[in-house]
């Protein structure tokens, strides 16, 4: 299974910042030392061209020049740097990678990305530009027609990739989150399942369930040829920001759901990392190895391996 990192290229942060910006390289670590029949590949990045596919031109000068206004970035949430330019383009080329990957071979993984909070004009969320989007739309250039269903499972909604496919027939977006959390003004999605603060695994389960069955009714109705996956690890119990309750038990059974899921339905998957703030780092870490490792497993299925 081919899976793409780009922690070679995070930026600093200033002391005490909040986002875990070292989890990345602890994954792909991990990744390495636990899943030897993964292949680590470090993706290039995405150019002005292909991020204009999804953002305004206007807002990915802005961020490549760093001439975003104080609140635009007060708004994403990281201080810019040439640095955070490269890997937010080095992050959206991983997903542009595993889509490649995901046609090749079924599977196809970004041991980052996910970065739903990015509108077309705007980042937001610790989120600069937005892949999942930028790789839909570059699918849709190359392959008119195709249909994509988006499974995002990060605690919070994926509003950006709701209003960037507002309207878009061919996208479903389907979005399970805590109804109490950021964002605090949600955007329609095709489908939101908003879960209540301490949500256990049982009652996430159940949700989950129901939601599927809703995305199964719009695949019979007009099938997808390619599912996007953001396995979140902030419903976690440990999660700072999370709210949810979800042992890491729990996590792993979501994981297997989603991609059996796929598998029933002979769907190619694309899996990004999204969010994880975890306050002990190496449980959170556990979780996201255990997503890679659901992948994997879904990967061997299908390769027969």
């Amino acid at each position: 299974m081919l899976v793409f990192h780009s922690d070679r290229f995070e930026p600093d942060l200033p002391a005490g910042h909040r986002f875990p910006m070292q989890k990345y390289r602890l994954l792909r670590e991990a990744v390495a030392d636990t899943l030897p029949g993964v292949r680590l590949r470090e993706p290039d990045a995405a150019g002005d061209a292909l991020l204009a596919l999804a953002h305004d031109p206007a807002y990915v000068q802005a961020v490549a020049t760093g001439t975003l206004a104080p609140a635009a970035v007060r708004e994403i949430g990281f201080p810019w740097s040439p640095a955070l330019v490269e890997r937010s383009r080095r992050s959206v080329g991983a997903t542009l990678a595993a889509v490649d990957a995901a046609w090749a071979e079924g599977v196809g993984v970004n041991l980052a990305g996910g970065t739903h909070h990015a509108g077309s004009a705007q980042g937001s969320g610790f989120c600069v530009f937005n892949d999942v989007a930028v790789a839909i739309r570059r699918d849709q250039q190359r392959r008119p027609g195709v249909r994509c269903a988006v499974i995002d499972l990060d605690v919070h909604q994926g509003n950006g990739t709701a209003a960037i496919f507002a309207g878009d027939p061919d996208v479903f977006t389907l979005s399970l989150h805590g109804d109490r959390n950021f964002p605090f003004r949600k955007v329609l999605s095709s489908l939101d399942v908003p879960l209540p603060d301490g949500c256990d695994d049982a009652l996430y389960s159940r949700a989950l369930d129901g939601a599927l069955a809703r995305l199964n009714e719009a695949h019979c109705a007009a099938p997808f040829d390619l599912l996007f996956y953001l396995a979140g690890a902030d419903p976690h119990e440990g999660d700072r920001l999370g709210r949810l309750k979800l042992t890491a038990a729990g996590l792993r059974r979501r994981d297997r759901t989603v991609f059996d899921w796929a598998a029933a339905r002979a769907l190619p998957v694309v899996m990004c990392m999204a969010g994880g703030y975890g306050t002990d780092l190496d449980a959170m870490v556990a979780v996201q190895l255990g997503s890679v490792a659901e992948a994997f497993h879904a990967w061997q299925a299908r390769a027969g391996v």
